[in-house]
């Protein structure tokens, strides 16, 4: 029996696990009590994740349709078939016709996403496509613009704050988006017990704003009025440091212009919250001795995400919160990520999407057009999809329409390591390694960029072999680059280079695959860092200076002039154009019902839902939380099944009623509705239904400056079911859709 230091890698938080080995089996995974940041914190998914990587549904060889079936196949016969349509698609329609659609889960590894795009390269294709533009690319495109830098995002000085106003997010439940926060839960009661003050901004009661100092209900999809009239009254009272913004900023007379007509009274009529109320906050903020703001997927996925978190970000500029102590600050990561960028250009390619020519944000198009692309016919139209480290069939956007687009595909490649709702409709599902049966390094956002409360590097080894066949990601993309007769970041030379590394690596220690670790090492000496084999020493991580604001305004904003830009052409056309309309639509739709998105605690996203310890007998659907005075008016009490209709669709589900939403509002929990992933014996036995099946895709439908659908805030009709509810061929579309 053997007891191993690693972390999580399921989301920002990285908690430091002891995980325990017998006989080739994990007995146990318990949170790391001295690791050096969480402090013997993990939550429920974390601790029981061994579940889902052991779980006998684990795709363990290539499986490859033959006969409209996934069979077993070996690696050579999987990557010829792969490696042939490659190249034949290539030829005949060129590179753009194979695409990339990159998932959340890739991004938790360090070498995933990077030999994944290296794939990509290697090809010589444009095409690709990640989760981002689902729930947080808006605050990539308006970093890009503002500071020069999609990866460019201040975070909270939370030690130092006097005022925390979090808008939309809930970090008790779904960690810290963008920032690597230890115990949350732990944290806001740090913040409060030394006399911080910490006010929630949501239309739901959440648990974060039940752990804060004080919560303020506002309606779905408004926020971005909510930050105009935060910017107005700033003006207003003086809280704008004039000369501060006069030699680190440009553009603030145009964003004075601007919001002079949103007054709190004029934003009050649709956001609902009261004026007084705002304007006392403003005044509070703009007194503190450092203030900050924070946001996350509830502003991100509304229709005005890009403009909501660019006037939040003008906020903290003008407020003079911005790279000031207890206000906001950006880090250090390992090396100066954004001047990389800069010089070579990493992240900032151009080029426009073919339907609804969207910029590209982070090098990658809206998923919300993929379906188009496919289905579109003529030059660039995509023929081939490759699908790493995500499920677009749950998590994009109207995924009826996209599972009737994927089935058009010639070739569609899977790499995962389960065979789930997308790899039910794939041509090839590659089998990859969980991430305790790699080593690893944390992920880009604290490693590259530094967002970390308590900056500290960590490296570990593999916990576990990998089951059967599977592989890890980074010796797949070589393979696959080997096949496809490319070279790895268009070099043939340097997939040649790593062929003989991997064959000294194979005499060496009898395993094929690359060698990571070995990688890894050499990222770590390229950056200047301790050895991955020093990390290993210090067991429960190693702690990197604190980082301290004050050296980012006028020093490491990598804009042509050095300044941030507070008014981009293109953001403040967008503006001019939508305020107004977004306003009346606002009026319109003031006496509808509107649903918003709600993470459950046990489960996370698309991909933990295939682990009984998860997903219990009691709890084996998603339900519509319904606040009691909609519910009588409504006709609907307590387990009652209810249909919810947007002008995609029309989803059946139970009703739960629940007083902490705000009268209006009702609340459907993401990453449900596996009926189709039939491999997924757990998951497909739920009888959860696709929040995103209501959602609507189409380039008319995308916020126009990052190309996110509009996921949550979403204008919905509820009333009691038209018929029984019948999950035995559950598409999540009722038959009166």
């Amino acid at each position: 029996m053997t007891t191993h230091a690693t972390f999580c890698r399921i989301c920002e938080s990285l908690c430091g696990l002891e995980v325990t080995v017998d006989d080739g089996q994990i007995t146990k995974v318990r949170p790391d009590e001295d690791h050096v940041a969480t402090r013997g914190f993990a939550c429920i998914k974390g601790v029981k994740q061994q579940e889902l990587y052991g779980s006998p549904d684990r795709v363990k060889r290539p499986l490859m349709r033959k006969d409209g079936v996934l069979v077993e196949v070996s690696w050579e016969e999987a990557l010829a078939d792969i490696g042939a349509k490659v190249k034949q698609l290539k030829g005949d329609h060129g590179a753009d016709s194979i695409a990339m659609y990159v998932g959340t889960a890739a991004g938790f590894s360090l070498l995933h996403p990077i030999f994944s795009q290296g794939f990509m390269q290697g090809i010589g294709s444009t095409s690709l496509y990640s989760s981002a533009t689902q729930d947080c690319a808006n605050k990539f495109a308006i970093a890009d613009r503002m500071y020069g830098f999609p990866f460019t995002q201040p975070y909270p000085d939370l030690p130092r704050t006097q005022l925390l106003i979090i808008v939309g997010a809930n970090p008790v439940v779904s960690k810290w988006s963008f920032l690597q926060v230890p115990n949350p839960f732990m944290q806001l009661h740090v913040l409060r017990a030394r006399g911080a003050r910490v006010v929630v901004i949501d239309p739901r009661r959440t648990e974060t704003a039940k752990a804060a100092s004080e919560h303020h209900f506002i309606r779905p999809d408004t926020d971005v009025f909510f930050y105009l009239g935060f910017l107005h009254v700033l003006f207003e009272v003086g809280g704008v440091d004039r000369e501060r913004a006069a030699r680190t900023t440009k553009g603030i007379e145009v964003i004075e212009a601007l919001v002079r007509p949103w007054t709190p009274e004029r934003c009050a009529e649709v956001t609902g919250l009261d004026a007084a109320i705002l304007r006392d906050l403003v005044r509070d903020y703009a007194a503190a001795d450092g203030a900050s703001l924070y946001s996350s997927t509830g502003v991100n996925m509304g229709t005005n995400g890009s403009l909501a978190f660019w006037l939040q970000e003008c906020i903290q500029a003008l407020s003079g919160n911005l790279d000031r102590p207890g206000g906001t600050m950006v880090g250090h990561g390992v090396f100066d990520f954004a001047a990389f960028g800069k010089r070579f250009g990493v992240l900032k390619g151009g080029g426009r999407s073919r339907v609804g020519g969207f910029r590209r944000t982070n090098d990658a198009f809206p998923g919300g057009v993929l379906a188009d692309e496919i289905l579109t016919e003529g030059p660039g139209q995509v023929r081939a999809l490759f699908v790493t480290g995500g499920n677009p069939l749950i998590t994009m956007a109207n995924s009826g329409r996209l599972r009737d687009a994927f089935k058009k595909l010639e070739l569609l490649v899977t790499v995962d390591i389960y065979a789930n709702e997308t790899g039910a409709v794939a041509t090839h599902v590659l089998p990859a390694t969980s991430p305790l049966e790699r080593p690893d390094l944390p992920f880009v956002f604290p490693l590259w960029l530094g967002l970390q409360v308590k900056p500290y590097l960590q490296a570990t080894r593999a916990v576990l072999p990998p089951p059967g066949e599977a592989r890890d990601e980074a010796t797949i993309y070589h393979d696959l680059c080997r096949a496809s007769g490319v070279g790895l970041f268009g070099s043939k030379v340097v997939t040649m280079g790593l062929e003989a590394w991997r064959r000294r690596h194979r005499r060496r220690t009898g395993q094929d695959g690359l060698p990571q670790e070995a990688l890894l090492d050499a990222f770590l000496r390229v950056t200047r860092q301790p050895r991955f084999e020093t990390l290993l020493k210090s067991t429960h991580g190693l702690l990197r200076p604190v980082h301290e604001p004050g050296d980012f305004l006028g020093k490491r904003v990598v804009t042509p002039d050095g300044k941030v830009d507070l008014a981009p052409a293109d953001v403040l056309e967008v503006a001019r154009t939508r305020l107004d309309a977004s306003y009346a639509e606002a009026v319109a739709n003031a006496g509808k019902l509107r649903m918003i998105t709600k993470r459950e605690l046990t489960t996370h996203n698309s991909w933990t839902h295939n682990a009984e310890a998860l997903v219990p007998k009691r709890h084996r659907t998603n339900r519509l939380f319904v606040h009691p005075d909609d519910a009588a008016r409504l006709g609907l009490a307590e387990g009652d099944i209810a249909d919810v209709s947007t002008e995609v669709a029309t989803v059946r589900l139970p009703v739960a009623l629940n007083d902490d939403l705000m009268p209006g509002v009702v609340a459907l929990p993401h990453g449900w509705g596996h009926q189709h992933a039939a491999k997924l014996t757990i998951a497909s036995s739920t009888e959860g239904v696709n929040v995103n099946l209501l959602a609507a895709d189409g380039p008319t439908k995308l916020e126009p400056l990052s190309g996110m659908a509009h996921l949550t805030g979403i204008v919905v009709d509820v009333r009691p079911a038209a018929g029984p509810r019948d999950v035995s061929d559950w598409s999540g579309v009722s038959k009166s859709a």
